[in-house]
């Protein structure tokens, strides 16, 4: 019997038929990125317990395949999932969002999360605890993974908390010898074999006896960080090595068990400010005064071009509606579904492509106005918008600054305070705007080229953040869509291509002109096979990773499989 054939009759064996999957199209869904990104696979598995994703590795390893773990597979640079042919050994897709428990420490002052537990569930876990996690969900898609976040350095909207990140975890690695092991660092004690390991933290059969411990559960130096407006580096981006610690940044390298990550205390009120303006010094001036000078730092801070804002007002309604009106319970599911579906409908010649799409942006059309009308009218008179959320004493500190501010500098802009309604509508609005960009693509794919999504940190001291692009860049461009987490300046831009447009080249420019500002790319979605690691995000890699194993190609690595000690 051919080796790949053994593979796949073990793992059947080991977690039944109906938990792995060989049909290209059964699995084409698993081996296909958010946005781009496709390659073939022996197998994609779906351990059911920590004890079989053990199982399943030690399989893997024996017969020297390939292992790339994925869980809610809602990152934007095709990091969890194949890319291409071209690898040397069988791959196998390892998906975790079955083994999705949750475990609270203390009085919810720490979590210890499994493989497949998302953002969404630890939400919902702590909500009556009045507590809260590092990140709510994300702005690109719904469902994503908590360790997914930590291996992938994110960062998002709460401008107190930084990247995720925790020195905390229980992760299975295959050493420079080639032998599977598993490390305990989540701080517990759970046993001596990795057998044991597992079946104690599934079972809860252990004693926690303070949560006090030297290793960080989460960036706790990065208010400090955020307030030096003066530095001319980034705050946060995915390849500072300062924030890369086993599974912590670890891309896939290693297959992650469990995290313990740190919970937040819920404010006792939050008030959102909306600000305009026409000038973008207006927002920089802002920036920096509050983050140099508050007491109190913002929860959130998000930022929205005039652009973008009629992108999400058109092709994000449907998004906005199904959030506000049915809740984030049943979407992440919803989501799924549409995938698949796309997946099998896309290949029928005589339907449209992204039917589903097409549907549903029909469907919204039919809904009146959604966005309430103080929002409409600034975006008439404001070109950059700011949604500033500030909680218990910072809300104060922010009246009367933005008070005086604007009665100093007439003409500068303004700002109204909103209200519970308009507070939910401006960052649902924000919410749908990255995956406005992609349905206005799609359905435009007939008129207009490629798009080009890239998430970028600039420098803190830079205070011209707007960016000037160059003719030979610029005449390439249909439409650049900019938004992102203005206090931490980290910026989505999404850039939709006229048809006929080099997208290799375009972004080969357009990271040289980033390059010579200072920036860092991307800032927290990982480089997956789209972007190439820096030095050393790639002697990172290695170290976890010495033989090659986990994930080959991430970063635009070798793929080959690496056979000894020296090759680290």
């Amino acid at each position: 019997m051919q080796m790949p054939h053994v593979v796949v009759e073990k793992l059947t064996q080991l977690l039944g038929s109906d938990h792995i999957a060989t049909e290209d199209r059964r699995t084409e869904h698993y081996r296909s990125g958010w946005r781009s990104g496709q390659g073939a696979a022996l197998a994609v598995v779906f351990p059911q317990s920590l004890l079989d994703l053990w199982k399943t590795l030690e399989i893997c390893v024996e017969y020297n395949c390939i292992i790339i773990m994925q869980a809610a597979k809602t990152g934007l640079t095709e990091g969890s999932t194949p890319s291409g042919n071209d690898y040397d050994r069988p791959l196998v897709i390892i998906n975790t969002l079955a083994m999705d428990k949750l475990l609270v420490l203390g009085n919810g002052e720490q979590v210890v999360s499994f493989p497949g537990a998302t953002l969404h569930k630890l939400e919902a876990t702590l909500k009556p605890l009045n507590r809260a996690p590092h990140s709510v969900i994300g702005s690109s898609c719904l469902g994503a993974s908590i360790v997914g976040g930590v291996a992938n350095n994110s960062g998002g909207a709460l401008v107190k908390r930084g990247p995720a990140y925790t020195e905390l975890a229980l992760f299975a690695r295959v050493n420079e010898h080639g032998q599977l092991e598993m490390v305990n660092h989540l701080g517990i004690e759970l046993g001596d074999t990795p057998e044991q390991m597992v079946s104690n933290l599934e079972r809860g059969n252990f004693t926690l006896g303070s949560l006090e411990n030297t290793a960080k559960a989460s960036a706790t130096d990065y208010q400090q960080r955020i307030r030096e407006v003066n530095a001319d580096t980034p705050a946060r981006f995915n390849a500072d090595t300062t924030r890369l610690y086993e599974a912590s940044g670890c891309a896939g390298k290693l297959a992650v068990f469990a995290v313990r990550l740190d919970t937040y205390s819920v404010p006792q009120t939050e008030k959102t400010f909306y600000v305009g303006t026409n000038n973008p010094h207006t927002l920089a001036t802002i920036r920096r005064d509050i983050l140099g000078g508050f007491k109190n730092l913002p929860e959130v801070g998000e930022y929205l071009h005039r652009d973008i804002f009629d992108v999400a007002r058109h092709y994000g309604k449907d998004t906005f509606l199904a959030v506000k009106h049915l809740g984030t319970n049943k979407l992440p599911k919803m989501f799924a579904l549409k995938g698949r579906i796309d997946a099998v409908l896309n290949k029928k010649p005589w339907l449209p492509k992204f039917l589903t799409d097409r549907i549903m942006q029909s469907v919204a059309k039919l809904f009146p106005q959604h966005l309430p009308q103080k929002m409409l009218e600034y975006r008439n008179r404001y070109e950059h918008h700011l949604l500033l959320k500030m909680s218990d004493d910072g809300i104060s500190e922010a009246e009367q600054y933005l008070d005086a501010y604007f009665r100093q500098n007439p003409g500068a802009g303004d700002y109204f305070t909103c209200s519970t309604k308009e507070a939910s509508a401006a960052f649902l609005h924000r919410f749908a705007a990255a995956g406005a960009a992609v349905r206005y693509e799609l359905l435009h794919q007939k008129h207009v080229g490629e798009i080009l999504a890239l998430d970028i940190a600039l420098r803190r001291d830079d205070i011209d953040w707007i960016e000037k692009l160059p003719p030979h860049i610029a005449d390439n461009i249909e439409l650049s869509l900019y938004y992102g987490h203005f206090f931490c300046h980290v910026f989505h831009q999404d850039y939709v291509l006229k048809k006929g447009s080099d997208a290799k080249k375009v972004k080969a420019d357009m990271l040289a002109l980033l390059d010579r500002r200072g920036a860092k790319y991307p800032a927290e979605h990982n480089v997956g096979h789209l972007y190439e690691a820096e030095d050393g995000l790639q002697a990172f890699y290695r170290s976890l990773d010495p033989t090659n194993t986990f994930n080959p190609g991430v970063g635009k690595m070798d793929k080959a499989k690496r056979n000894c000690s020296c090759c680290i």
